[in-house]
């Protein structure tokens, strides 16, 4: 039975999601247009409530646990046995997110914020309800749909009811445990195991197939040399059944034959993250979603109904908070203030990971190219240089990290950068501003600048004489 819809009140432009969604719902009414913005949780969505600026904020101190540790090999005698309040760094996390989502206020004279869950009705009618308020139908010309994605639960046996934490509650919780256990090898994985670690948690990783799949190769076997030294990481393991008793996590898990049971105070289940697409009603509606959830969207961000956009986590693209931004500052520019149809350009779309090894990626890998079947040194050419290598590099007794550059082999265009090591996450940016600001920017670009020495982005200067040694042969 169709539900009845009872005179809709109409806007110019909804929102649903404060996070990326909030840049087009405060722009929309700065603009002049009647927007309503929907956020039934709190407000500023995944990035600043549990996603990448509180665990940041909790990876920082995990970074200075290394200065500490490896302060011996500087001739530095410094003691390692830290300690870390690790309830008073939560506890500060916690206080300074909440403080910033509460002022977060974007009400004004265009804008209506409803604080509610809302559900589609039909193509562009939604119905808001929740506590204290009458449900209400709104309509809208052009509709934003950016509420984001969520833990990603795996079925294993036994897990459902037992008081595991998935990324949210990791960034929450207050007691630091003995021992953790952690499934997932992806990044959020790798980040929170990386600094519950640091601050002195004995953490077991127990991942089904590799460290950080989506990197490429020669970054994922450099990384899973460095990490798995300091880390307790089972690599090829499965997890079969979960229990919980006397306040102990018993994970089964096999591999092939084998089969061991690991046990520990804590379990973080980091396994990826789902759409939220399946609270939105989106059956009632011609909207088409993908089979694991995410909202269809062509290149100009449109779904299939027309006048419905989708950006951010909840499309799938990329889930970056940064890509988010962009996406939202593209549907801006071209329908509210050029007001011409244009597909958004991501370029060579960038990313880091904040753990030990830090690693930094822009553009194409290695993989992406032989999975397009290119051939090295007849498509492409690699110049690989070490941190160990440059003088800033030898002067910090760098061990391990370097630099990687993917040109073309026949014009030296660079098409991918990849970075493991110290400061990779702000180093990569000489290279993301070389590649937006010019598009067709070239291994020879990188080497027509003056680099300070000795510095550490000397490694990136390397990286690219390395590589026109390659187009020169």
């Amino acid at each position: 039975m169709p539900h009845r819809i009872h005179n809709p009140k109409h806007y110019d432009v909804i929102v649903i999601g404060s996070g990326g969604g909030l840049v087009i719902a405060v722009a929309a009414a700065q603009l002049g247009l009647k927007a309503a913005l929907i956020e039934k949780g709190k407000m500023g969505g995944t990035c600043l409530n549990r996603g990448c600026i509180p665990s940041k904020m909790l990876i920082y101190p995990a970074e200075v646990t290394e200065y500490i540790t490896g302060a011996e090999k500087f001739g530095i005698h410094a003691s390692k046995k830290y300690t870390a309040d690790f309830k008073s760094i939560i506890t500060r996390i916690s206080r300074t997110i909440d403080t910033e989502s509460r002022s977060i206020d974007p009400r004004s004279k265009n804008l209506d914020v409803y604080r509610h869950e809302a559900r589609f009705v039909e193509d562009k009618t939604l119905l808001v309800r929740g506590t204290h308020i009458t449900a209400t139908h709104i309509t809208a010309d052009r509709i934003f749909i950016a509420a984001g994605a969520r833990p990603q639960i795996p079925t294993i046996k036994g897990l459902k009811g037992t008081p595991y934490m998935t990324s949210t509650d990791a960034l929450r919780n207050t007691r630091l445990p003995k021992k953790m256990i952690v499934i997932g090898g992806g990044y959020i994985a790798a980040e929170l195991g990386y600094a519950y670690q640091a601050l002195g948690s004995d953490v077991h990783f127990l991942v089904r197939s590799g460290l950080l799949g989506r990197e490429d190769k020669d970054i994922r076997f450099e990384f899973t040399r460095v990490f798995t030294k300091h880390h307790h990481v089972h690599l090829g393991w499965n997890p079969t059944l979960i229990s919980y008793k006397n306040k102990t996590f018993s994970v089964v898990m096999e591999n092939g034959r084998k089969k061991k049971t690991l046990s520990g105070d804590a379990l973080l289940v980091a396994t990826g993250v789902v759409p939220n697409s399946d609270a939105l009603g989106l059956d009632k509606t011609n909207i088409k979603v993908t089979k694991s959830g995410f909202i269809e969207t062509n290149s100009f961000l449109e779904t299939s109904v027309p006048g419905v956009y989708a950006l951010g986590d909840i499309a799938g693209k990329y889930l970056f908070r940064h890509s988010v931004n962009f996406e939202a500052e593209h549907l801006i520019q071209t329908l509210f203030i050029d007001k011409k149809k244009k597909a958004v350009d991501y370029g060579p779309m960038p990313h880091a990971i904040f753990t030990h090894p830090q690693i930094a990626s822009l553009g194409m890998t290695e993989d992406q190219l032989l999975e397009q079947g290119k051939q090295l040194n007849k498509d492409y050419v690699v110049g690989l240089s070490k941190y160990a290598d440059c003088a800033m590099g030898a002067a910090r007794r760098s061990d391990h990290g370097f630099v990687k550059l993917i040109a073309d082999a026949t014009t030296g265009k660079l098409l991918g950068c990849h970075m493991i090591g110290e400061e990779a996450s702000g180093m990569i940016h000489m290279v993301i501003s070389l590649m937006y600001a010019k598009r067709d920017a070239t291994v020879h670009d990188l080497l027509n600048m003056v680099y300070i020495h000795p510095a550490l982005p000397e490694v990136v200067r390397n990286a690219a004489r390395a590589a026109e040694e390659q187009l020169l042969r």
